[in-house]
């Protein structure tokens, strides 16, 4: 393997590709990222047996063939290396080692032997639609904040994506939930996903995808089974193993008969929200909402702190209501707001709240109550 390459284009590669690589790691393949050079391209891929990214960028290429690197150690001497400098990599005969030169610098590094790096087979993908890589952005940050981090229970450990009907309209609906707090968005069913079967997307692939789009501006092309996803963009193809769960029926934790409606701006209740739970425990974060018609008074006290209160204007008309919420989680729901204002339905003090954006109906939240 012999190539020149522009240490741009294959310190952004390497950027997105060595992020999958667990720094961690019993098998030591598995820290190895796989550099195959042919046909004017290298192809770098990652895999941590679960979610596999390959990249491909133009090089010179003087010789065909593969190997692999350690990808952090790799990562690390192109992201040192002097901007606009040209990367040369030459794969000794025997494979055991390969040779990195930029200017004056000189690398020899390790490899082993590319067939020792796992093949992730796609299998047979029969379900593909397309979707604008903003759209699929915008279905991410609605709502994978609300995914859970318990281990043990895994099935929340993703966003669970399926299609479904809005009255009439058939929608692509992405939902996450950690018991505290649920965040579902929607979109127009895009075509070809109609007969999509229910699917929990890891959260780490939803995360690293997350990165990528960053950089994307086209369509991104989906191809899923019930065992695996794959999205292709640009020149990166993300493959993930999908979690092998029952997403538990999130309709049920929807209330329909919140009748006391509120509605803020958004940015004024953040603030105080924000102000006020500075004085909360590190522990409960707890803030409580008081509301009588016309006027919310939010507030937080504690043994050690002392207590703290604030008063805003907002649209209400209900009998008064006193409830407490986490904090943290009023703030997390509130980012997603991109309107001037923010509704909340409530029930009782003990009955989960809905959250809406008064200007977009296509996301919805719910979050617990605690007490304070």
């Amino acid at each position: 393997m012999k190539l020149t390459i522009e240490r741009g284009a294959l310190l952004k590669s390497l950027a997105h590709v060595q992020s999958v690589v667990e720094r961690r790691n019993t098998i030591p393949i598995l820290s190895n990222v796989l550099l195959e050079a042919a046909d004017s391209t290298l192809a770098l891929t990652a895999t941590d047996m679960d979610l596999t990214i390959v990249e491909r960028a133009s090089a010179a290429i003087g010789g065909r063939g593969a190997t692999t690197v350690a990808a952090h150690t790799f990562y690390d001497i192109v992201r040192k290396l002097p901007e606009g400098a040209q990367v040369q990599l030459d794969g000794a005969g025997d494979g055991g080692q390969v040779t990195l030169k930029a200017g004056r610098s000189r690398f020899v590094l390790s490899t082993l032997p590319k067939e020792d790096f796992p093949a992730m087979g796609a299998g047979d993908m029969p379900h593909q639609f397309t979707i604008a890589a903003q759209e699929l952005r915008n279905l991410i940050d609605r709502t994978r904040f609300a995914i859970s981090t318990e281990e043990t229970r895994y099935y929340l450990n993703g966003i669970y994506l399926h299609a479904a009907a809005s009255g009439d309209v058939k929608v692509l609906r992405a939902v996450a939930t950690d018991g505290h707090r649920l965040a579902r968005f929607e979109m127009p069913l895009p075509a070809g996903a109609a007969d999509i079967p229910g699917i929990i997307v890891p959260r780490k692939t939803v995360g690293e995808l997350r990165k990528l789009l960053d950089e994307a501006d086209e369509r991104v092309e989906v191809a899923l089974s019930d065992a695996k996803i794959r999205f292709a963009f640009g020149e990166v193809t993300l493959t993930s193993k999908l979690i092998d769960g029952t997403f538990p029926d999130y309709q049920r934790v929807i209330p329909t008969g919140n009748d006391k409606v509120m509605e803020v701006t958004k940015r004024e209740f953040a603030d105080a929200v924000d102000r006020v739970s500075t004085i909360s425990s590190e522990k409960s974060r707890a803030v409580k909402l008081s509301l009588k018609a016309g006027s919310l008074t939010l507030s937080a006290s504690s043994p050690e702190s002392g207590s703290a209160s604030e008063e805003l204007e907002v649209k209400y008309g209900g009998a008064g209501i006193e409830i407490g919420f986490n904090s943290r989680y009023l703030l997390d729901i509130t980012q997603q707001i991109e309107g001037e204002g923010a509704q909340f339905a409530l029930a009782d003090a003990a009955s989960p709240t809905l959250v809406r954006d008064v200007a977009d109906a296509s996301a919805l939240y719910v979050l617990m109550p605690m007490r304070v």
